[in-house]
Formats: C-alpha cells, structure tokens, sequence
C-alpha cells in the first residue's frame, strides 16, 4: 500500500514537471546551447539564438511559446530542409518528445524526424529547418543533423 501511494504521488510530480513550459536548445556544435525563439529582425522566422532571449514553450503535439502565444510550424519546401516559421495558428500538429528530444510523429506528414538543419544568420542566430534528407541551401553556412532538445529531464 505505502508503495502504490509513493509511485502514485511520484507520477504526480513528474507529471506537473513535465507539463510546465521548457527551453528548447541545441545540444552541439554551431548551436551548443543556442535556444528557440524568434528571429528578433521579422518575428516569424525560428532560430536558435542567445539564452538571454529564450523562449519557453508548451509540447504535446504541437509546440507553442508561452512567451508570445505563437505556434512553430513546419513549411511546404519542396526541398528536404523545411522552413520552420512561428503563426498564430498551429498547422503543424506532429510534434512530440522522445526523452528530452524534439521529433515530428511517426504518422506525420514527414514521419519521425529528429534532424534538424541550422544555417547562420546575423550575430549569434541560426535559422532552424527540419531536415528529412540531406540538401542544404546552397551559398549560406550550414550544420546538417542537429537536434533539439528540452532541459536534461534526469
């Protein structure tokens, strides 16, 4: 009995851990500890940017910052790096975790995709792309197969 109610109440507090808003960061090199926010010059594009500008956001199916209320969607590029962009509405519903890691669902559009692709921009941002293959645009800075990710959740 004393065992049921301590998983039962340990469920509990993971469970309100989970669901409180989360950074989301990059975890190596170019975008080691860059983190998702707007890009500040149009307020639509999705970067990873300084920790000083973070933004915290809410994950189950899709994603949403609690900072400005707006949705991270994906784009219909015909290319395999799909512009990631923040709107009022959420077209993309395929977001979800997979420990601390950031993926599209396996019965999405794109199935289960973890790679990122990041490409510089002015200062310390990094336009960020879903990437489903392995194009990046030609003429700018890229990393191919970067991830993304919430706080450690050891």
């Amino acid at each position: 009995m004393r065992l049921s109610i301590s998983i039962t109440v340990l469920a509990s507090v993971l469970g309100a851990a989970l669901a409180k808003p989360e950074k989301i960061r990059g975890v190596s090199d170019p975008v080691y500890h860059l983190y998702l926010q707007e890009y500040p010059k149009d307020k639509s594009t999705a970067v990873l940017g300084p920790e000083s500008s973070a933004e915290y956001f809410n994950i189950g199916g899709t994603i949403q910052s609690a900072n400005t209320t707006l949705y991270l969607n994906v784009g219909n590029d015909s290319t395999s790096y799909k512009t990631l962009t923040f709107g009022t509405t959420a077209s993309t519903k395929a977001w979800g975790l997979e420990g601390d890691t950031i993926i599209t669902t396996q019965g999405s559009t794109w199935g289960r995709q973890l790679n990122f692709l990041v490409c510089k921009l002015d200062g310390n941002y990094w336009q960020l792309y879903l990437q489903t293959g392995s194009a990046t645009p030609s003429g700018k800075t890229c990393s191919n197969y970067q991830t993304i990710h919430l706080p450690c959740l050891c």
